[in-house]
């Protein structure tokens, strides 16, 4: 049997987790790994088979030529790792959450790609936990009654944890397209972070069907005492007309209905476990145009509008209609608006993460 061949931009923790899932796919080989720091790339590359190394990702793919071309880079990274996956020829561009730091450069790299007519999907993979799955379960059966709410919130900062609250709480919601949005944020301390964000960020969405997201983001969301990982500390559900049911990153899942009474069961993230299903998934996706991977990038897109235009809300003020239609740099805008005073704080261990 073929295999499928994937070059591996950046062998750091998240690179290893994918070169490793790819690698322990029966569909896939890992043919190329890129780096620019060398004695990494030297110990990832005896870990995964010797594969062909170099630390110009460019260059790199153009000369192995991969079915899949595979990032874990830093953020602000992503348009220069589109370029080379396209130039390279891939027929799948996989790579790290959020999709980009601005709307002007979501808006752009969303339309290469769907010119060039490749596939992509964007790692959400906290969705393959059993304990995401039952809560999905939930929402999807009915046993809710009328969905009118979804949230998340979470203690991390922003460009790490809410794409992945409103990712999966589209998810909860049938991907149902946002209409408008309004958000407020504080806090300056992480705009320097190579993951840039106010500390805390916070708002609500209308979405198309008449359902209401709200999220939080940062040093004020509120804390899940019985978490006991800081970066496990996120909660995200759906509440209806006749219960409620929800997840949380490290601590399990837990749901009221009306027939089912309460529920409840144990989970935390887990790479391990969650991986494969997503690797999978590509595999499928490229044997068969119609089983598009969940993480598609058109997905993606929809929660990464909505993230950018809370930023875009917060920094000028009031609404912000969706679907975007024109690019706007959020960073700068959050730069430039966000008053120079320390965020509060919900729990006295975000005093530590935060630098207060």
């Amino acid at each position: 049997m073929s295999k499928y061949s994937v070059l591996v931009v950046g062998m750091g923790k998240r690179g290893m987790h994918h070169a490793t899932a790819f690698n322990a796919n029966p569909k896939f080989q890992v043919t190329g790994l890129c780096d620019i720091d060398a004695a990494r790339l030297d110990a990832a590359a005896a870990k995964l088979g010797n594969p062909q190394k170099g630390t110009d990702a460019a260059a790199l793919a153009k000369a192995v030529k991969p079915d899949v071309f595979c990032f874990c880079t830093l953020p602000n990274l992503r348009t220069p790792m589109i370029k080379a996956a396209l130039d390279s020829g891939a027929k799948l561009i996989a790579f790290e959450k959020p999709v980009a730091l601005t709307s002007a450069e979501m808006l752009s790299l969303r339309d290469m790609i769907r010119q060039a007519g490749a596939k992509a999907v964007v790692s959400h993979q906290h969705r393959y936990g059993q304990h995401y799955q039952n809560v999905k379960e939930i929402v999807a059966s009915g046993a809710l009654g009328r969905v009118h709410t979804v949230y998340g919130s979470a203690t991390g900062w922003m460009t790490h944890m809410l794409s992945h609250l409103i990712d999966y709480t589209c998810w909860f919601n049938n991907y149902t397209p946002g209409v408008w949005v309004m958000a407020q944020a504080a806090g300056r301390v992480k705009l320097a972070d190579n993951h840039p964000s106010p500390d805390y960020i916070g708002g609500f969405v209308q979405f198309a069907n008449g359902v209401r997201g709200i999220y939080e983001c940062g040093a004020g969301a509120p804390d899940q005492p019985e978490v006991a990982k800081w970066w496990g500390k996120n909660r995200l559900g759906a509440q209806g007309t006749e219960g409620f049911a929800e997840v949380l990153t490290n601590g399990g899942w837990r749901a009221v209905t009306k027939s089912g009474g309460y529920q409840c069961g144990d989970g935390a993230m887990n790479y391990d476990a969650d991986m494969p299903p997503y690797i999978q998934e590509m595999a499928d996706w490229l044997d068969d145009a119609k089983k598009v991977h969940q993480c598609n990038l058109e997905h993606a897109c929809l929660g990464a509008e909505i993230m950018l235009a809370l930023q875009r809300s917060a920094a000028e003020g009031g609404q912000v209609t969706l679907p975007l239609t024109s690019g706007a740099d959020e960073q700068a805008l959050l730069k430039s608006k966000l008053a120079d005073r320390p965020v509060l704080v919900s729990c006295e261990q975000n005093k530590k993460e935060f630098g207060i």
